[in-house]
């Protein structure tokens, strides 16, 4: 057995808690074996004045701890499932995916405890188009303005008064310790999150077998299958691009059910769908579930913005 396990991650709080967290996890199952994080600066990272959809969307987190691994100098990399790209590179595989925990995206705001109190032509701040054409579609009436950085960054810009609340995930939040800032959690009927929203995906060479037979105890099952219809559909839609889509798949029992959305940007059009099926048919279940949506003008929605 190998007598220490390389990590790498991104330099952010939460990807460094995203990080800590695998390697406890590591350390508490092999406990003679030492685990060492090796921090690593993303484009995303560096490029931080720059909406994500302008500077490439999908990849931004996660190139440079790619080439980390394939040039041998860590054993896996964890990401943020959301960040992860639809196709990876060659030589390379997702060996586990953590259990979800809250997939959803809330609001913060100093003065409005919930959405609905948001006066008229509030400003709202979020980096994410898929966030922006589903507030919009409920609310054309809001101000949405691009915010880019860290979790802490973020709540300090919303503290200095620019903003009247911003939107984030659950996820992030609570894992940072700052559950107490939410306001109102975002029903999946106001807002579906991102693909792989709320779950971690620990990235390794297809060859180093060693190291997946190492972690494979920390797949689990049901968010796998979950994420990988959800995955599916957004390789189908538009796989590299941030594009106006949510996406949520949940496990019941051996049935898997999947809600999607795509929108324009400014929320005025909006396509809704929904599929069930057995769970171990979800990348058929996503694909299906895309095409559909595509044929009913979720492709005129995307042609109008790619």
């Amino acid at each position: 057995m190998k007598s220490c396990i390389r990590i790498g991650t991104r330099h952010s709080q939460l990807a460094l808690w995203q990080s800590n967290y695998i390697a406890r996890l590591v350390q508490e199952r092999y406990p003679e074996c030492e685990v060492r994080l090796q921090k690593i600066t993303t484009t995303g990272d560096k490029i931080l004045d720059r909406s994500l959809a302008k500077i490439g969307g999908k990849g931004l987190f996660t190139k440079e701890l790619e080439q980390e691994l394939l040039d041998g100098t860590i054993d896996l990399a964890v990401h943020s499932l959301k960040d992860m790209p639809t196709q990876l590179p060659a030589n390379l595989c997702m060996t586990a995916i953590t259990a979800r925990t809250s997939p959803y995206d809330v609001l913060v705001s100093k003065k409005y405890p919930h959405f609905a109190a948001l006066p008229q032509g509030a400003v709202l701040g979020t980096s994410s188009l898929r966030r922006q054409a589903q507030l919009l579609a409920a609310r054309p009436d809001l101000q949405l303005v691009n915010l880019r950085g860290n979790v802490d960054t973020r709540l300090r810009k919303l503290d200095e008064g620019h903003l009247d609340g911003i939107i984030l995930a659950e996820a992030g939040l609570t894992r940072l310790g700052h559950a107490d800032r939410i306001g109102e959690v975002l029903l999946p009927s106001l807002c579906l999150p991102a693909v792989g929203q709320g779950a971690l995906a620990l990235e390794t060479r297809i060859d180093n077998t060693e190291i997946r037979q190492l972690l494979a105890f920390i797949n689990d099952a049901d968010t796998a299958y979950a994420t990988t219809a959800e995955r599916a559909f957004l390789g189908l839609v538009n796989g590299g691009c941030q594009v106006p889509m949510g996406i949520f798949g949940q496990v019941h029992g051996e049935l898997l059910h999947v809600d999607a959305v795509i929108a324009s940007l400014d929320g005025k059009k909006v396509i809704r769908d929904s599929i069930d099926g057995p769970k171990t048919d979800c990348q058929q279940l996503g694909l299906t579930l895309g095409r559909r949506m595509l044929d009913r003008g979720g492709r005129e929605i995307l042609a109008a913005i790619l």
